[in-house]
């Protein structure tokens, strides 16, 4: 097409605007090697430090998407919907939302992925269940999803290979938090992944990857925008995560906490995300008459499908899950109201025990964790635990808890300062 590289990183060094056709020939020839890593790196720079148009950021993705297979779940014979959450900590609310909203009448076929540093991954959760595997063959994912009406699995190797290398490259060229970038890079795998509807679940807060609401505002207005314009019916909220969600932070901890909310329990918090998230799940997938999900949690029908989804990947559902051998509480030192829990700084504390990894290919613990015996806003007594860290060895409990030096509050009296837990809504 007459392209080089260096003309594509000077047009966008000098402010202009990348044309379609620059932005499909660098992304395919950095798929194919014909871009260095250094070139790319360059060109990344200049997107972090003077962004893209909406046209721009749409045609990244396009190109993105069109390096590997889209997937098609034409042959279903329900309306099919995904979630997405940016990250945090105790964020485990894919585990029950999958199975309920299939409870309630969409087709889920999600791909999940892997922690990294303080926020951890749905797939390393799922596999702390016995059996229970992360990677399966299209055809396999089709087979569960009409067993169970939800799957939950690692994405193949032919879902968006440019994204792949893009990412590897923007964690090691300091070009991770731009916005055009993050946002296309979770929207190439989404809409490549196939389903008709998306939810996006946009954190904000010290435990997200966006601190500020106003970043989370924009990153969840462009990837709603990129979802609309490739014709995936796409809504996001943004929540909280200025605080952990739920009680347990870790692998089987999380899994053994959405159980509960499965059965009809589990913490306040969990409950009413889930359930409004699959509300919005449901209308995006256009489902209509269907069983509420406060309905399809408490008569019994979201376990069900638990357990249905759960069994058809290998798991074992009625297994005991992995439990650490050691542990630490760490107790109230006043009596009074709990006004500050920091949620980056119990994501990193059960990351230190051996719940997440610092490269993708450590392995993690599936028993470690945090187990928090108070939230923000609770009255808690002195000398009673706060929480109990939880660690295969003895060794990680002293980073753990430095960690959490100065990570709670407790005040004699008054109110935590909270995020309200759903923020806002975003649609097209």
């Amino acid at each position: 097409m007459g392209f080089d590289a260096i003309d594509v990183i000077i047009t966008k060094r000098e402010r202009g605007a990348l044309s379609t056709a620059q932005i499909d020939w660098v992304i395919d020839a950095y798929t194919r090697g014909a871009v260095a890593d250094e070139q790319m790196s360059s060109l990344l720079m200049a997107i972090l430090l003077n962004g893209m148009d909406r046209r721009e950021i749409a045609d990244w993705t396009q190109a993105m998407i069109r390096s590997g297979e889209r997937m098609d779940w034409s042959v279903l014979d329900r309306p099919t919907a995904d979630k997405h959450s940016t990250g945090g900590v105790g964020d485990k609310i894919t585990l029950p939302l999958a199975p309920l909203v299939a409870a309630c009448g969409a087709y889920i076929p999600q791909l999940s992925g892997r922690g990294l540093g303080h926020t951890g991954g749905t797939l390393d959760k799922l596999e702390s269940i016995p059996g229970w595997r992360a990677s399966l063959s299209n055809a396999e994912m089709l087979d569960v999803i009409r067993a169970a009406g939800a799957v939950v699995c690692a994405a193949g190797s032919g879902l968006a290979p440019a994204d792949k290398k893009l990412y590897a490259l923007r964690d090691v060229t300091g070009t991770v938090e731009s916005i055009p970038l993050i946002a296309s890079s979770i929207m190439s795998k989404k809409i490549a992944e196939g389903t008709g509807s998306l939810v996006l679940d946009v954190k904000a807060g010290s435990g997200a990857f966006m601190k500020n609401v106003d970043d989370a505002r924009e990153l969840a207005r462009t990837m709603v925008e990129l979802g609309t314009d490739a014709g995936v019916r796409t809504v996001a909220l943004l929540t909280a995560m200025d605080r952990p969600l739920g009680y347990a932070v870790g692998n089987a901890l999380e899994v053994e906490e959405a159980v509960e909310v499965l059965a009809g329990g589990g913490p306040s918090d969990v409950v009413e995300l889930t359930v409004r998230l699959a509300r919005e799940m449901l209308e995006a997938a256009g489902v209509r008459g269907a069983k509420d999900p406060e309905e399809a949690l408490k008569d019994g029908s979201a376990m069900d499908a638990w357990r249905r989804m759960i069994s058809a990947q290998g798991g074992d559902p009625d297994a005991a899950l992995p439990k650490s051998g050691e542990f630490v509480e760490i107790t109230a030192p006043a009596s009074g109201v709990l006004t500050k829990l920091d949620a980056l700084a119990v994501g990193v504390a059960a990351w230190r025990l051996g719940a997440g990894r610092a490269r993708k290919e450590d392995p993690v613990s599936a028993g470690a964790g945090v187990m928090l015996h108070a939230k923000p806003g609770d009255v808690v007594t002195e000398g009673k635990p706060l929480m109990t860290l939880h660690a295969d060895e003895t060794a990680r409990f002293e980073r753990a808890l430095e960690a959490l030096e100065g990570a709670y509050t407790i005040g004699a009296d008054g109110e935590a300062d909270l995020l309200p837990l759903v923020i806002g809504r975003i649609t097209a």
